[in-house]
């Protein structure tokens, strides 16, 4: 069956805090509208407490679609307004990472993203679910909490992925591993880690954790780097961000719909660059939980 077409009208909203957002925003709220999209309303939040809010006023509104312009933490929280709801999930990538844009195939730069909302086409996609709190792309455990949560926020604005790297290399100096769990119900197994990635997407901060397509197959993968050595590690990230040989090799696979996570210690989890939660983490795959704007084939 062919897929409605895009909306051609909509609400935009933009996390004028994001790296690029605020330099973005009148230009972006123009080129829509000049690619043909009809804007119901535009806004530039710089308080980052008015952001799901705003989104949730457009969804409830009956907006036919809602474009959200940020990093992945403004796109994560705000998938959570659109579940249930006869809404069209549109992004326009104005972070540091943007991975949630990388696995949608989405162009970075601004117009090739705006072209992707005018020209592209709908496709349903699933979510993923960390102690009740939906997530479009990745959850992780570890390191990544502690950088995301630590960073200084104008090393991330004006260095980006550089600038992570070089807080990530400071971080490991004093990180530890950790004891962890995972159980899907019928097998429990314990091991030692020094990261844990809940994947619904194939990149995590920029990097490409998966090769296969995902984000509607129906499950969920979690990548555990485990024993105690950081120099596995630093060797997993690198090996990744090079796409090494044998960059699998440092990580354990789970794959299903759901999952206990449980550490010792207790850590901190990130959302998409977000902290939000705490293990012990019950993590889940809800199959075919938004629709969002991606591009057609003839634009692949």
């Amino acid at each position: 069956m062919k897929s409605k077409p895009v909306p051609r009208e909509g609400v935009l909203v933009v996390n004028a805090r994001s790296r690029k957002g605020e330099r973005l925003f009148h230009e972006a709220r123009a080129k829509l509208e000049e690619a043909g999209i009809r804007l119901l309303a535009a806004h530039a939040i710089r308080d980052p407490a008015k952001l799901i809010p705003t989104v949730t006023d457009a969804v409830r509104s009956g907006a036919p679609m809602v474009i959200v312009g940020g990093g992945d933490g403004s796109l994560s929280c705000s998938v959570d307004e659109v579940v249930g709801y006869d809404c069209v999930f549109a992004l326009l990538p104005l972070g540091t990472a943007n991975s949630f844009a990388r696995s949608l195939n989405i162009p970075l730069d601004l117009d090739g993203a705006i072209r992707v909302i005018a020209e592209g086409e709908r496709r349903r996609i699933d979510l993923g679910r960390i102690n009740g709190d939906y997530f479009a792309n990745a959850a992780s455990l570890g390191l990544s909490p502690m950088i995301g949560e630590t960073v200084p926020h104008k090393l991330k604005r004006y260095l980006g992925r550089f600038g992570y790297l070089l807080w990530a290399l400071w971080c490991l100096l004093r990180f530890s591993p950790f004891r962890l769990c995972v159980s899907d119900g019928e097998t429990r197994e314990w091991t030692w880690a020094t990261e844990v990635r809940v994947l619904n997407g194939r990149f995590h901060s920029g990097v490409e954790f998966l090769e296969e397509e995902t984000l509607d197959g129906g499950e969920l993968v979690v990548q555990a780097v485990t024993g105690k050595s950081l120099a596995r590690l630093m060797w997993d990230w690198l090996a990744r961000f090079l796409k090494l040989p044998g960059r699998n090799g440092a990580a354990q696979e789970f794959r299903g719909i759901r999952f206990l996570i449980e550490t010792r210690p207790r850590l901190k989890v990130s959302v998409d660059g977000e902290v939000l939660t705490r293990t012990p983490a019950l993590v889940e795959c809800v199959p075919n939980a938004i629709e969002v704007v991606v591009p057609a084939r003839s634009q692949l």
